[in-house]
């Protein structure tokens, strides 16, 4: 069955309150595809954000992001006044988020909302103002919701986060020794100490879940499935390394052996640098690859399909010694291949709706473990075009099991891409596309036709593209901080004329939801 879906991140929907959120915007866009003839939604990881605000690198990979909370739920759950979300500043642009004022000015408001839902439970519980023991009792049932709410790792998130608090938001390795190496005692006393801190992250999780459920149940109901992703690796500076230390290549005090990234290459004359803590997978082979399993189930309660990224760094992947300033003397480690799948699938007993992020440069043991798998790899058209023309991203060179994209999160829009190519490559590029004659601003359809025309089972288009906008509204530029994660849609710029012509485009390649072609 052909389809197509949109790439659309949470946070860049419009919202009043300075970043997208599971809002009454959040429905209307899962309206909105449905009418545009789209069957998938496609957003970035959900998990809580640190420094350089990259979904990429979370504080958790079993825990959501507080920024989505939608606040106008909890104001009409009487948690917070409308005039306390109005007065707050959450920045003066309404195209480029204001992260700084975000984290200034949410968590104060989530910390309102939190006070007012623990006095609601006083209610329930029965208890008095002024009763000894009326704090304890009350945290205790904070607590035993969540128990009931929230997985083991997602509580562990929430201990993670009160005790980065306590520590003036230092990472777990700057802690004192007792609790960075989660000695009993100090375990203890530090949960008896922050145990309200705790269930305050603990409330932005259960309203984080409630929220997202609904919203994915009614994108669902509209035929819309939610394509999202697993990174690779996950954060130093996060609750995953600090809880489960066992699972990745630690020395004796928790430290890493060597650390992730990319060797030098034409793109970075000293590598890439990422810094995640790399993974012990003789550990996780022996234990079945029980905390991937774990992970999965939490990403397919959160998704219908779940993009995995970086999947070359399952064959192999590099390994930089830990301290190095840049990545020139890491070298290439193998992976778990294809026994990790197979544990996954063993388990869930099913073939998993994943699709394998395979871009980059690729080995032929890459290849083969993607065939093995049987996962659709990924085709990206800003890929394609290049003095050679000879590239496998060509539409004429897929195959049916693949995805193609325009462009991801992690290229420049179709506009700010062509700009950038040589004339050489414009030129081919228009002649493939059989548009040596379209006006510029045209362009964009033209290979938005290219990919929903291609033999790609799925085809999936950035809404960026879709509107003809230039490089102001791309996502992320990798290896570069500051301006990333960003744009958002303005209120209205999908209009019903675009949404028209999206289903229309849909139609004409076979990809429109129960079309009669494709009974």
């Amino acid at each position: 069955m052909r389809e197509c879906g949109i790439l659309l991140p949470v946070a860049s929907l419009p919202s009043p309150y300075g970043i997208g959120a599971f809002s009454k915007e959040a429905y209307e866009w899962a309206d909105a595809l449905k009418r545009a003839g789209q069957g998938y939604w496609q957003v970035l990881p959900f998990g809580p954000t640190g420094y350089g605000d990259s979904p990429y690198q979370s504080f958790s990979a079993f825990a959501g992001n507080p920024y989505f909370i939608d606040l106008e739920q909890l104001i009409a759950e009487g948690l917070l006044t409308k005039e306390e979300c109005d007065q707050a500043d959450f920045g003066p642009s309404r195209r480029y988020i204001s992260y700084d004022r975000i984290y200034y000015e949410r968590f104060p408001l989530l910390r309102k909302a939190y006070e007012r839902w623990k006095r609601n439970m006083a209610v329930d519980e029965g208890e008095e103002n002024g009763k000894a023991e009326y704090t304890d009792r009350i945290q205790a049932a904070v607590h035993r919701l969540s128990e009931e709410r929230l997985i083991r790792e997602t509580r562990e998130y929430c201990f993670y986060m009160a005790l980065k608090d306590h520590f003036q938001s230092k990472s777990w390795y700057l802690w004192e020794s007792d609790i960075r190496l989660r000695k009993p005692e100090a375990m203890e006393s530090y949960r008896r100490l922050l145990s309200d801190d705790i269930g305050f992250y603990e409330f932005q999780q259960i309203k984080f879940e409630e929220q997202w459920q609904a919203l994915k149940a009614y994108a669902n109901e509209k035929g819309i499935r939610i394509i999202g992703d697993i990174p690779i690796y996950v954060a130093f500076d996060g609750a995953d390394s600090w809880c489960h230390p066992e699972l990745f290549q630690f020395d004796e005090e928790n430290l890493p052996k060597a650390v992730a990234g990319c060797p030098p290459d034409a793109f970075a004359a000293t590598g890439q640098l990422w810094g995640n803590p790399l993974y012990d997978w003789g550990y996780h082979r022996e234990t079945g690859y029980e905390w991937w399993i774990r992970r999965m189930e939490y990403s397919l309660r959160m998704y219908d399909v779940v993009r995995v990224d970086h999947f070359r760094g399952f064959e192999s992947y590099y390994s930089i010694p830990y301290g190095d300033p840049t990545a020139e003397f890491g070298h290439w480690e193998k992976g778990p291949g294809i026994s990790l799948f197979e544990a996954l699938e063993r388990h869930f007993g099913a073939e998993l709706p994943v699709i394998a992020e395979d871009l980059g440069f690729l080995t032929q043991e890459v290849r083969t473990l993607l065939k093995a798998s049987g996962y659709p790899g990924m085709k990206v058209l800003e890929f394609a075009f290049d003095d050679t023309e000879a590239s496998g991203y060509l539409p004429h060179n897929y195959s049916e099991n693949c995805v193609v994209y325009t462009g991801t999160h992690d290229n420049d829009t179709l506009a700010g891409w062509f700009d950038s190519l040589s004339e050489k490559d414009q030129s081919f590029a228009r002649e493939y596309a059989g548009s040596l004659c379209v006006p510029q601003k045209e362009l964009p359809w033209q290979f938005i036709r290219l990919a929903l025309a291609s033999p790609a089972r799925l085809a999936v288009i950035p809404v960026q593209d879709y509107l003809g906008l230039g490089t102001e509204a791309r996502i992320n530029e990798p290896s570069t901080l500051g301006k990333n994660w960003k744009w958002r849609l303005l209120p209205g710029e999908v209009n019903e004329e675009l949404l028209e012509k999206c289903r229309r485009m849909a139609k004409i390649y076979g990809r429109l939801p129960c079309d009669p072609i494709q009974e």
